[in-house]
């Protein structure tokens, strides 16, 4: 029997005039995307992967120009960490962010991952890890998981669980989420809170926004290639690789964040619901009209970090 399916008319999509500029600039279109490579083409995905980090990393420079932070490159328990400390940062404040940061799980690793992480400890104003986790092509899964479970076990060397939070926007969503489960299951304790920026924790992008939004969201697109090469042959429901399948019970604290134009809109909705199902308290902030980037830099954005910000002070102990 075939499923039906809902025809809708090509229409255009106005910017809301109640946006601030800068957001209204983010909702801009976005010159069209390089197509992915054969999936077993790795010479043309590290050639994929150098060319769109030389193109991210001046943007990301430009709004980091501003942010002024002490950086040390540390390993952790053999994971490449960058410790990024702002200068409001108070020395009796033991608490530290461990972030994963985002780039479709093959994007942003060192450069890159250091200014997203200058950028998190400005916004934040905490000391953040930043983990320089391995990746696709050369490192498929589960190294990316490897490297944050390693980071963790070192933090957690260094700091009680309750000073911890756990962070990860998009790809770093994922393996926020994915680090949970596996710490879980390995018999380590849980941290203080869990923040998840429009994660992509759906690797088989079953939800609905990825239909509804598809050509919606300005700056990204199914990622189906990346994550099939991430994954290297494992199931991509496997909790590992996409946590929305996982069992979430005894998950921290959640913070979620999505926009009503996100292609991750249904990952983030589905994930609050699943943890709310699962007895976790786990709150969610839907932007209006926000892509998969969010609106940094505009009211918008800081009305979120606000929020995150918020929500690290009430559940964390320092």
């Amino acid at each position: 029997m075939t499923e039906p399916v809902a025809v809708v008319p090509a229409r255009n999509l106005p910017i809301p005039d109640h946006l601030s500029p800068v957001a209204r600039m983010y909702l801009a279109p976005q010159p069209a995307m390089a197509d992915y490579p054969a999936l077993d083409d790795k010479a043309g995905w590290r050639a994929y992967v150098d060319a769109v980090d030389a193109s991210v990393l001046p943007l990301l420079l430009q709004i980091s120009a501003h942010a002024v932070a002490e950086v040390t490159a540390r390993d952790a328990g053999g994971a490449k960490v960058f410790e990024i400390v702002p200068p409001e940062h108070d020395p009796e404040d033991c608490g530290v962010v461990l972030e994963m940061h985002g780039g479709a799980l093959i994007l942003c690793g060192g450069d890159a991952c250091k200014l997203m992480g200058i950028g998190s400890a400005a916004r934040l104003k905490r000391r953040i890890w930043s983990v320089d986790y391995r990746m696709p092509p050369e490192h498929p899964y589960p190294a990316a998981l490897d490297d944050c479970i390693a980071a963790y076990r070192a933090l957690l060397a260094d700091r009680d669980p309750s000073q911890i939070i756990v962070s990860g926007g998009s790809a770093g969503g994922n393996l926020a989420a994915a680090l949970m489960l596996r710490a879980r299951d390995e018999g380590l304790p849980m941290p203080a809170g869990l923040i998840l920026g429009t994660p992509e924790i759906d690797l088989t992008e079953s939800g609905d926004s990825f239909h509804t939004n598809d050509g919606v969201d300005p700056g990204l697109r199914s990622l189906m290639p990346v994550n099939l090469l991430y994954a290297d042959g494992h199931d991509l429901k496997h909790p590992y690789l996409s946590p929305l399948f996982g069992d979430l019970k005894d998950f921290p604290p959640t913070i979620l964040t999505t926009g009503t134009r996100d292609l991750y809109l249904s990952n983030t909705v589905r994930m609050h619901r699943a943890l709310r199902a699962a007895g976790v308290a786990a709150e969610l902030h839907v932007t209006e009209a926000g892509p998969h980037t969010g609106f940094p830099g505009g009211p918008e954005g800081a009305a979120i970090d606000s929020e995150i910000r918020g929500f690290i002070e009430r559940v964390i102990v320092t």
